[in-house]
């Protein structure tokens, strides 16, 4: 990573900045709440705002989970029979149970027992379970930090657009106001009056656009923290890019995360198909009351499943599994080249966004400023006309706003890097 995106200024770091919502104590008693950077986002009450649908949902899943897990790998329910053995229905005790010595009233409790490795299987796929419902809210969490940054930059930018015009339309108004003592005095004719007036209306054109775009993206910040009013408060911090450590962290994204909870719930599902060759087993006991001239019987038994065909049962779920179990590795693969991918094409955007917002500010402003200075100076001296200096400052507006627009970007480039690729550990 060039020395010059490291230390360039205005770009956000995510790894101590998230984007962070909390109230100002000077907004106390103003239906706007001011939005502040800080480096406690999930804990501040506006920005849980943001995220408390994603976080109840994703609670409610895992809770789900855990309760699964707890149960995961124990004996199942035991089953209760009631039943009536050996009643006659033909012969000469036809109906007559109680004249025979073999009818039985019968209550019987029975408990089936499933083999260890099965049930070791269980508790993996509950934990694997549990461990993709975290990285699912983890991945959840992340795409409320990264619209919540970007919606952040986005109203700060935009307000800063609508000040810097209004800075030029002051200029231009001052400039403009001089034109009828220019008319008097015969520098200037009273069509060139026109023109000032039309430079103008064409900056308040575009000051509408800017207002209008200012109240989008505080409705986008709306979105994220669930203030009806939001309000930008502070200044951006400037943190660098620093590509090797996003580089390094890669493979321990929440996006990798998830992969590798389901790697974990598929490679479960290969044990639990694998245990199901084995035996399972099973215990009931049985009370049995025959005609009070008889005596009642107690039967006890065991039994035992016959997994003898497991070449065209239990191989084939097997089979399956490891399959399912490979595809999910492939994708891990895949998914790591393409994040791989996405980081270098990303980082590339933000060195040219970064040398392009160098340019603007260095050289394209500088101009501009001067060529509007000195066509106000040629004005006063006689050798311009209003329509020069309109110009000047319409070419002005541009520059400035192309300016800021290219700040943005590096701001917003340094967010979404930062943020999307920050990993856990970082």
């Amino acid at each position: 990573m060039p020395a010059r995106v490291r230390d360039a200024g205005l770009i956000l770091r995510s790894g101590v900045f998230h984007a962070i919502v909390c109230l100002s104590a000077a907004a106390r008693g103003n239906p706007r709440r001011c939005i502040r950077w800080s480096p406690h986002f999930r804990r501040c009450a506006p920005a849980r705002a943001a995220g408390s649908a994603v976080d109840q949902g994703q609670g409610a899943r895992r809770r789900g989970r855990s309760f699964r897990s707890w149960r995961a790998g124990s004996l199942p329910d035991p089953t209760l029979a009631v039943g009536l053995d050996s009643f006659p229905i033909s012969g000469p005790l036809a109906f007559a149970p109680g004249q025979d010595n073999f009818t039985m009233a019968r209550v019987g409790v029975s408990q089936d027992i499933p083999n260890l490795a099965k049930r070791r299987a269980q508790r993996a796929r509950a934990d694997s379970d549990i461990k993709a419902a975290d990285a699912d809210t983890a991945f959840e969490a992340r795409s409320v930090e990264v619209g919540t940054a970007l919606a952040w930059i986005n109203l700060a930018y935009a307000e800063r657009r609508l000040t810097a015009l209004d800075d030029l339309l002051a200029r231009l108004e001052r400039v403009v106001r001089t034109t009828p003592s220019a008319v008097a005095s015969g520098n200037a004719r009273p069509a060139q009056t026109l023109a000032g007036r039309q430079a103008i209306a064409s900056l308040e054109d575009r000051r509408s656009e800017l207002v209008s775009n200012i109240a989008r993206a505080r409705a986008a910040l709306t979105r994220w923290t669930g203030d009806p009013a939001p309000e930008i408060a502070g200044s951006i911090p400037d943190f660098p890019v620093d590509g090797a450590e996003l580089r390094a962290g890669l493979d321990r994204l929440p996006t990798m995360a998830m992969i590798d909870a389901q790697s974990g719930q598929a490679m479960a599902d290969v044990r639990m198909a694998d245990a199901n060759r084995r035996s399972d087993f099973g215990v009931n006991l049985a009370y049995q009351r025959r005609d009070p001239r008889f005596g009642d019987y107690v039967s006890a038994g065991v039994t035992v499943s016959l997994p003898f065909f497991t070449r065209s049962r239990q191989n084939a779920g097997i089979a399956a599994a490891q399959e399912n179990a490979g595809r999910i590795l492939a994708e891990r693969d895949a998914a790591l080249r393409a994040l791989a991918a996405d980081l270098e094409t990303d980082l590339a955007d933000h060195i040219m966004h970064h040398e392009q917002w160098l340019r603007a500010r260095d050289t394209l402003l500088p101009l501009a400023e001067q060529r509007v200075t000195l066509e106000t100076a040629s004005y006063g001296a006689g050798r311009a006309n209003l329509v020069d200096i309109a110009d000047a400052y319409a070419a002005l507006a541009d520059v400035t706003l192309n300016t800021l627009d290219r700040e943005a970007l590096v701001a917003a480039d340094g967010v979404r890097l930062n943020l999307t690729y920050r990993s856990e550990s970082q």
